[in-house]
């Protein structure tokens, strides 16, 4: 054989090789050559959509800078959103289009717990990894579920941290729930009475309103009559707001509770001067303390984004959600499978990102994620609060 035509078989080889190994990073839903396609099924329109829309703008600031870097293993990642309206049939018919026709290899950023709870089959049937999702909801911990990726505080967590201030900082005794008429409210509901359950108190009242609507008065005027100290409110921005501010308008001034899912910085523009003095708890950073090397890295890939926006708790959970996505893939390597990222979640557990320690799986139990408090101030802006 001569050397030429060594040479050519050579090249030949290393060729296809290199179309063979293409081919196999290719072979894995939603991974291509040069990209992995993740997807969300969330709020985008709707009473709700605050929600969803700033899940997704801080998922896609941190895509952002993932591919200005370079992507991952050389691929960028990159984002489908579609809207659920925070209802669970829809929310159904958009995840089987994600997974279906869009075929993404991840899905990220999902919003709501009554959403999850009709999505968690669909995924867990195709081992779809569900990164993220803007819930607390105690099913989600199910350590059978292993294609969930949690990464903030449970309800029942928040929940424990509201009736703890509120009974030892305030010393209150009478406290009342508001609370979304569905699985998420329930969930809600189950923390806080078995937190008053451990310091021997029972709730003084119930009142509920049903999803996606603002219809609040029958639950104003059932709590109205309890007259409590405190009412926790586990909803979303818009009936919250409503009810404070027929509370306000009453003369009646309990002091106000709120759930991270509320969304925090659309409930306060809702409230404007009703705003003032509402606690909301939450379980990402201050999204303005750039001391906090994960913080000042959000707010400069934001600006990098989109320079309109301004920082605020949710953007920055959905920023966190995809941070997170891309340090396990860098981890799972050259050629990732959606078995190999979840693997890698769960079997490490701890990521650090930006200074900040992400725990994932098993590993939540030992290091359970933060809850803090804030409150809201006359011009709405919050405060960070260690005492109420």
């Amino acid at each position: 054989m001569t050397r030429s035509r060594l040479a050519a078989r050579i090249a030949l080889a290393i060729a296809l090789t290199a179309v063979a190994a293409v081919a196999a990073r290719s072979d894995e839903v939603g991974v291509s050559a040069d990209g992995i396609l993740f997807g969300q099924a969330a709020a985008l329109e709707g009473p709700s959509s605050a929600l969803g829309q700033r899940m997704r703008q801080g998922i896609v600031a941190a895509f952002t800078e993932i591919n200005a870097k370079g992507g991952v293993h050389g691929r960028k990642l990159r984002l489908i959103s579609r809207d659920d309206g925070y209802d669970p049939d829809r929310s159904v018919a958009q995840t089987l289009r994600l997974i279906d026709h869009d075929k993404v290899f991840a899905l990220i950023g999902a919003v709501g717990t009554p959403t999850a709870m009709a999505t968690i089959p669909i995924t867990s049937a195709h081992n779809v990894p569900f990164i993220g999702p803007f819930t607390g909801a105690e099913f989600l911990r199910d350590p059978e579920l292993s294609n969930v990726v949690n990464i903030r505080a449970s309800y029942s967590a928040e929940a424990e941290a509201w009736i703890k201030h509120l009974t030892e900082d305030l010393r209150y005794t009478r406290i009342g729930i508001f609370y979304q008429d569905d699985s998420f409210g329930r969930d809600g509901l189950s923390g806080v009475k078995r937190a008053l359950a451990k310091r021997g108190l029972e709730l003084a009242a119930e009142g509920t309103f049903e999803r996606n609507t603002r219809a609040v008065g029958s639950a104003w005027r059932m709590l109205k009559r309890a007259e409590p100290e405190a009412i926790v409110m586990v909803g979303t921005y818009g009936p919250c707001a409503e009810f404070i501010k027929l509370a306000r308008r009453s003369g009646f001034h309990p002091t106000f509770v709120n759930i991270s899912f509320v969304g925090a910085n659309a409930l306060a523009r809702e409230l404007g001067p009703d705003g003032e003095g509402v606690v909301v708890s939450q379980v990402v950073p201050f999204p303005w303390d750039a001391s906090i090397g994960l913080v000042a890295d959000y707010q400069a890939a934001q600006r990098a984004f989109d320079a309109t926006l301004t920082p605020d708790f949710v953007s920055l959970e959905g920023y966190l959600a995809g941070r997170l996505a891309a340090a396990a893939l860098e981890k799972a390597g050259p050629n990732p499978t959606r078995i190999g990222l979840l693997r890698v979640i769960n079997e490490i557990g701890r990521f650090d990102i930006s200074g900040s320690v992400v725990t994932t799986g098993t590993r939540m139990l030992d290091t359970p994620p933060k809850v803090f408090m804030t409150v809201i101030q006359k011009d709405g802006t919050f405060k960070a609060v260690d005492r109420l």
